[in-house]
């Protein structure tokens, strides 16, 4: 008893001398605080939606990569047309990158204007904000008839129903209010099929996969796994789980091993695949990387390019020395080289440099991957502005255009390092650890004259 009163005495109170109710107590108020803010950024999110509606809607839906401020559709049918470089600028004064803050404001927009019970309800301080972006993400393919039907439905219900019992009411709507799209849903179930292959955090050389396929075809994998795997056990005596596993890898070789001869449909050439897999090796060195590999015996973790996760050096090893494999072995790039060329057109030599030093889109919070990214002349080349990679940044094709038409501005502090100043003034500074926002803003160059879409 006296060691458990002991127990007690230590879970009592916190370092900082309060006791355990006390913490519970102020963790509820900063619960309760949290919630007020989430429910003014929500309020403040519609407020900014109503001011930058863009009217105009010749042309909305067609007008794509060009200079005008095309109003976007964000949320279900009825609610309005944002402006798309005002988005921009929203979506990063939030912290959020460009696609998760679309999605994050135009399921704010869905409850504003489609949802209006459950928008009163969160206003309310009835229903919590995640809750009713939840219902509005479902709700955003819906008919207005259908919406508003689940409006009426869960404005009341939605602190304490499930959400089972919500994707029924959807459901329900949809087979009420647009049968046409619950058949077609039903019909076309068969086009979201999917295998996906995503590698795990870590070094352990293993990756997860799920998918959905025809039911034929899950069965006839089932079957050719257990055969094979039953065939692995007379050699071997490993878990029928883990046999299974390496059954699934030997017919993906099988495939691999293939030598096939395709004509080309253009040309008439008969085209001969190369059979086996390809490894591509980058070895990334510094000043001190021999040196403290010999010093600690580290520097035997690598990362997959693909899934951007840490491999082993001996998983590498393994996967080279699989019969049939392809090696391809680079010279040495190094990254601070000045090599300009001449032309607009961005050798892959150059290209990959770029890519090398800056991994993902260099705007505020983007995360989008630079091998799927536009290269900007950060100093145009018709100005003068040489292709070489200190003048090259990679810019997914959004922010692009912002920067291009939508009066967004970065300086190239040093390679890797930008500096961003949005059309209101606001300013990011982007680099390897990440995107941080200026408080106060600083001044990168004179401010440019502001587009229509600013308010004066």
């Amino acid at each position: 008893m006296f060691f458990m009163e002991q127990a007690w005495g230590v879970w009592a109170s916190g370092s900082d001398g309060r006791s355990t109710a006390e913490l519970l107590r102020d963790l509820a108020d900063g619960v309760q605080a949290r919630r007020r803010v989430e429910v003014e950024e929500f309020r403040n999110v519609i407020a900014w939606a109503d001011a930058n509606v863009v009217a105009d809607l010749e042309g909305a839906a067609t007008v794509r990569d060009s200079y005008v401020d095309t109003g976007i559709p964000i949320a279900g049918p009825g609610a309005p047309l944002v402006s798309e470089f005002g988005l921009t600028e929203l979506v990063a004064t939030l912290g959020r990158s460009l696609d998760g803050g679309r999605e994050h404001v135009g399921k704010v927009v869905e409850c504003g204007w489609r949802l209006p019970r459950i928008r009163d309800a969160v206003l309310a301080g009835r229903v919590a904000v995640w809750r009713a972006l939840r219902v509005a993400d479902l709700t955003r393919t819906l008919s207005a008839e259908a919406a508003s039907f689940v409006d009426r439905n869960l404005a009341f219900a939605l602190p304490t129903c499930t959400w089972v019992q919500v994707e029924r009411l959807v459901a329900e709507a949809i087979d009420r209010f647009d049968p046409d799209t619950a058949e077609e849903r039903r019909r076309d179930a068969h086009d979201h099929r999917h295998v996906h292959i995503e590698a795990r955090l870590g070094t352990d050389g293993v990756v997860d996969i799920c998918g959905t396929v025809d039911t034929a075809d899950g069965t006839d994998l089932d079957h050719a796994l257990t055969r094979r795997a039953k065939e692995l056990g007379r050699v071997c005596d490993l878990p029928l789980a883990v046999r299974r596993a390496i059954a699934l890898g030997d017919l993906a070789r099988h495939d691999l091993a293939l030598d096939l001869q395709i004509p080309d449909p253009e040309t008439g050439e008969i085209v001969r695949t190369v059979p086996g897999r390809k490894v591509e090796l980058f070895v990334h060195l510094t000043d001190t990387t021999l040196t403290d590999a010999a010093l600690t015996g580290m520097g035997n973790v690598g990362r997959l390019g693909n899934t951007q996760t840490p491999v082993s050096a001996e998983q590498i090893r393994q996967w080279c020395g699989l019969s049939g494999s392809t090696v391809i072995v680079r010279p040495v790039i190094d990254l601070k080289d000045h090599v300009p060329v001449d032309s607009y057109e961005i050798p892959d030599r150059l290209r990959t440099r770029v890519l090398l030093r800056d991994h993902t889109c260099r705007a505020p919070h983007c995360q989008r991957r630079a091998e799927h990214c536009d290269l900007d002349h950060n100093h145009p080349h018709a100005q003068g502005g040489p292709t070489c990679p200190c003048n090259l940044v990679p810019l997914c094709r959004r922010h692009h255009r912002a920067k291009t038409f939508g009066y967004w501005r970065y300086t190239i502090v040093q390679p890797g390092t930008y500096l961003w100043s949005s059309p209101h003034a606001q300013h990011w500074l982007v680099d390897h650890t990440g995107t941080t926002m200026l408080d106060p803003p600083r001044t990168v160059d004179p401010d440019p004259e502001p587009p229509d879409w600013v308010d004066p």
